[in-house]
């Protein structure tokens, strides 16, 4: 847009604008389109000294009809983040309180010698028996309180230090617990004593993959997908992972799915990313919404994408006729090329003197046998 502005006395611009003449009021020359308030040109191209105060309109909002302008897309409005899940917080791993299995095989060997000694004073132990463990021979008394009380003791002894023996493998965790409460985690290996008064729970926390069944999702056309992921994963709190949630993984299977509804995967080949894109976003989304229930993602990532069964066969035709429509628009971009050239050599080497008609007449010409040369019908 381009504004003139000529010098005319106030009458002439009181005629022209419809105003009395002599009013000595320059009037208001506005400007406005469908993008901007209105704007007093006079401001802008003013002679005079003194401010002339023009009201102003509101914004116009409309737009002008049959002038092929698209009106100003809107600004997306941003995706408020979930809720995550939230623990008690002061659950959280910690390691137990065991001992070396030596000390274990320790007690119990105590306790078989104690029931051992309690036999031999109640002189029930038979002599080749006593012989044997090198005792002497005593006749006793028969069984009595304070035997009965020995045999207890020994009893007790040997079952805790033999009960509690347990062994400790890579890759394996116990999460112990008295009463319903956390009592802490076992991750050491080999040999070891723990309580046997206090339940175990045994616990995976190597590193773990799991491959999915075909799963809904869409793309970033909103097509209808089924999308196999193959999700990388470790259990990092134990107690968490046990004791804040019902089932760990089944937890991890649903925000899989509940993320797949939320991000478009594009099949492989595509030109926003295709699946590295969509297994990022992925792989932040599930890690988000799984790291406060204990449970570490390292990867989500789609291994096959295929088009549900009900649109693969648009799908399909679609694809052919955009393959079809590439193909053709490259044979003839050569084509024109070709020509091109070809007409260029011929009229700046001065090999032929052509004038419009016959020009004409050439490009039709060497268009048609360079199509037919490609096999193409023309």
């Amino acid at each position: 847009m381009s504004t003139t502005t000529s010098h005319t006395p106030p009458e002439s611009e009181g005629q022209s604008d419809g105003t009395a003449p002599g009013a000595g009021v320059r009037p208001a020359r506005l400007i406005q389109n469908e993008a901007t308030t209105e704007i007093p040109v006079h401001l802008l191209f003013r002679d005079g000294p003194d401010p002339v105060r023009v009201p102003l309109g509101p914004a116009v909002v409309g737009r002008r009809q049959d002038t092929g302008e698209r009106p100003r897309p809107g600004r997306p409005a941003p995706v408020r983040r979930r809720p995550l899940p939230e623990t008690d917080p002061e659950l959280a791993e910690r390691p137990a309180r065991v001992l070396p299995g030596a000390a274990g095989l320790l007690a119990g060997a105590c306790g078989l010698t104690g029931a051992l000694v309690t036999t031999w004073w109640a002189g029930l132990l038979p002599p080749p028996a006593g012989r044997a463990f090198g005792l002497p021979a005593y006749p006793g008394s028969g069984i009595g309180l304070a035997h009965w009380a020995a045999y207890a003791g020994s009893g007790l002894l040997g079952a805790a230090g033999f009960g509690g023996l347990a062994r400790g493998r890579t890759g394996r965790a116990w999460v112990l617990g008295l009463f319903g409460r956390y009592r802490g985690t076992v991750r050491r290996t080999g040999l070891l004593w723990v309580n046997p008064l206090l339940p175990r729970r045994r616990v995976d926390v190597r590193l773990r993959h799991w491959r999915s069944e075909a799963m809904p999702a869409v793309d970033p056309d909103g097509m209808a997908l089924r999308v196999v992921v193959l999700v990388v994963w470790r259990v990092r709190d134990t107690a968490r992972a046990l004791l804040g949630i019902d089932d760990h993984e089944t937890y991890l299977r649903e925000c899989v799915e509940a993320a797949l509804a939320r991000v478009p995967v594009e099949p492989a080949g595509g030109a926003r990313g295709g699946t590295t894109a969509a297994g990022d976003a992925l792989t932040r989304l599930v890690a988000e919404e799984t790291a406060p229930v204990g449970v570490e993602v390292f990867s989500v990532q789609p291994v096959r994408v295929e088009y549900a069964p009900e649109v693969a066969a648009a799908v399909h035709r679609r694809r052919i006729a955009a393959l079809d429509a590439r193909q053709r628009a490259s044979m003839l971009g050569s084509v024109v090329d070709s020509v091109e050239d070809t007409v260029t050599r011929l009229t700046t080497r001065g090999l032929v003197e052509l004038d419009d008609y016959d020009r004409k007449v050439l490009v039709r010409d060497l268009t048609v046998a360079f199509c037919s040369g490609r096999g193409e019908p023309v």
